[in-house]
């Protein structure tokens, strides 16, 4: 059987089990499930846990930019800042050069929330890739990429 074919919704041929989308959002519940359990335990949720991965990367940064790394709607994105800053786990200061533009930047509290925060989700990550080689990894990683690029031309 093409294996194209039982993954295409639009065949008879096509399986739930053999769906990208199907496999991604079950391997998202299933990795959610098991986070969320591990950063409550510490007092954040999914959403201020993937805040503070961001800014631990490069902080400040615009609050737009933070939305579009984190994938979450600037509105929405406004609303997790809020609770984060009265969190005492972020900033948010007026651009030196555009006073339009939000800067959010980790605080002292959430440069320690996140330190914590990687211990208790590390040996999830690591079991998740227990018995990929690295060059398997990498190629998990680039056809990811590569499935989120060809959608690129249909986001609206």
């Amino acid at each position: 059987m093409d294996a194209f074919r039982s993954g295409n919704p639009r065949t008879p041929a096509f399986q739930v089990k053999r769906y990208p989308f199907y496999l991604l959002t079950r391997l998202i519940s299933r990795y959610n499930t098991i986070i969320d359990a591990r950063l409550r335990a510490i007092d954040l949720d999914i959403p201020s846990w993937r805040v503070l991965m961001i800014l631990g990367e490069k902080s400040p940064r615009s609050a737009r930019d933070l939305a579009d790394t984190a994938v979450i709607n600037l509105s929405t994105m406004t609303r997790i800042m809020q609770r984060m800053i009265t969190a005492g786990l972020i900033t948010k200061t007026q651009s030196e050069t555009d006073a339009r533009v939000s800067m959010v930047a980790l605080a002292p509290e959430g440069e320690e929330r996140l330190a914590t925060a990687r211990q208790v989700t590390a040996p999830i990550y690591e079991h998740l890739v227990e018995g990929l080689t690295a060059d398997e990894f990498e190629q998990l990683v680039a056809l990811l990429n590569r499935l989120h690029d060809n959608l690129e031309p249909l986001a609206i």
